[in-house]
């Protein structure tokens, strides 16, 4: 019986994120969901529990509400990398979920990097 598309989603976003805790235990997560209209990227404290700062394109401050395209996901790895610095996170691992590191996801976390975020 063949896996359904959503449950290989879910296995390799567990496969992912179980690496990366392992390996970057203390730091800040940088988690990035992406649907088919919109992106958002949130900044997340597991140690705590709480989200530090977010960005998403459903912000009317951010000019592309409702896209989900590479110049959307750019402004929004601008401004979580810009409210990271205000909320005092220099540095932070990349979660990108059980998406691939390719297109909008990609050019999030290089808009982050950008920005002055250490992803």
């Amino acid at each position: 019986m063949a896996n359904s598309k959503r449950q290989l989603f879910l296995k390799r976003r567990m496969r992912v994120r179980n690496k990366l805790r392992k390996v970057n235990s203390g730091k800040m997560r940088l988690s990035v969901h992406r649907s088919n209209k919109n992106i958002s990227a949130q900044l997340i404290d597991d140690v705590n529990g709480v989200t530090v700062a977010s960005a998403s394109t459903l912000e009317k401050a951010l000019g592309v509400v409702g896209k989900n395209n590479v110049e959307a996901a750019t402004k929004v790895g601008a401004a979580i990398a810009e409210r990271a610095k205000k909320a005092g996170v220099e540095v932070a691992y990349f979660d990108r979920g059980g998406f691939l590191f390719h297109g909008k996801v990609k050019a999030l976390a290089d808009a982050a990097r950008e920005g002055g975020l250490k992803i």
